[in-house]
């Protein structure tokens, strides 16, 4: 169900009513791209099914899905055209296109070419714990986070959200663990870890499917390298893997967490999928928050918290939504 989640507070004042979060979310619905349309984004039924409702509620937990698609013009495509275009004009007018009209030869280009690009879908889930005041977006890197919870915020007035910070360093704590071999309660190192250097050079050492409780990975940390990432698992019931800025990622869910469970199928799969995820995932992360010293007080250190997450970003440009990647 979730395979990496960023995680942030809700901030006080916003009403947790699942309908009319729906009802704002079916405003800005996700569209497919017209033929000149080189980016879409909207909300869409978290179960996959047309007409299905934009907030999904399981168990008191809640699921949203931002879906978006973009046509994909590789920029060497572009650039071919716009030659063919300028090398047009040099012939009828025996004039090379200066500056200016080069970029207005390459919006004629993009335009050109966009009907016939292949689209590319993805999307990004939000799972919502109204009770605990948490929201995690299963994203693997925060700018695509931020992309969504940006739209999710203009959504919803009255939302706000802030990045968790734990009180300790998630690298300095994850030291601590590969050091002594002492973790939380509940939670056991696993066989990957990620080491980087703080010199110049940044050297950087990966152990992948090898143990962690070897002189040598005590070595590295005793020369002043720190983990970046580290696998655990939590009860024997979940895998993941924390990294340095308190995302976790590489979520799978090990046979212990599926004991008992009933076989389903359809829109029943669908729930326990969600009920089983959020059940776990409910109880893992409190706990590795604690582990990590608690949730960071800036107001009782007296420092300033984060800035929050802005309620708009900018657009990304015609040129960056179709070049070979997409902008998320």
């Amino acid at each position: 169900m979730f395979k990496n989640l960023i995680t942030y507070r809700i901030g006080e004042g916003w009403t947790a009513d699942a309908q009319l979060l729906a009802e704002q979310l079916a405003k800005e619905p996700f569209l497919p791209c017209a033929p000149t349309q080189p980016l879409a984004v909207g909300w869409a039924p978290p179960r996959g099914i047309e007409h299905a409702p934009l907030v999904e509620v399981v168990d008191g937990h809640w699921l949203v899905k931002l879906k978006r698609e973009v046509r994909l013009l590789p920029s060497s495509v572009v650039q071919e055209r716009v030659d063919e275009l300028a090398e047009h004009i040099e012939e009828t007018t025996g004039r090379k296109p200066g500056k200016k009209a080069k970029k207005d030869l390459k919006e004629q280009a993009q335009h050109e070419l966009l009907p016939r690009a292949f689209t590319k879908t993805s999307a990004t889930q939000v799972w919502i714990a109204p009770a605990q005041g948490l929201l995690f977006v299963d994203a693997g890197s925060s700018s695509r986070a931020d992309e969504v919870i940006t739209l999710l915020i203009q959504a919803s007035p009255g939302l706000s959200l802030q990045l968790v910070q734990t009180a300790e360093s998630p690298a300095a704590v994850m030291a601590a663990w590969l050091m002594d071999g002492v973790t939380p309660e509940g939670f056991q190192i696993e066989r990957e870890c990620e080491l980087k250097g703080s010199d110049e050079q940044k050297p950087v050492v990966r152990y992948a499917r090898h143990p962690l409780d070897i002189d040598e990975v005590r070595a590295h940390l005793t020369s002043g390298k720190m983990p970046t990432r580290l696998a655990l698992s939590w009860k024997e019931r979940v895998a993941f893997t924390l990294t340095e800025g308190f995302a976790i990622k590489k979520i799978s869910f090990l046979d212990l967490a599926f004991e008992g469970r009933p076989e389903a199928s359809g829109d029943e799969a669908f729930d326990a999928d969600l009920a089983l995820a959020t059940g776990e995932l409910a109880g893992l992360i409190p706990a590795l928050i604690e582990g990590l010293g608690g949730e960071h007080d800036f107001a009782a250190a007296g420092g300033t918290a984060p800035a929050p997450v802005p309620a708009a970003l900018p657009a990304p440009t015609a040129e960056e939504a179709v070049s070979d990647s997409p902008p998320w």
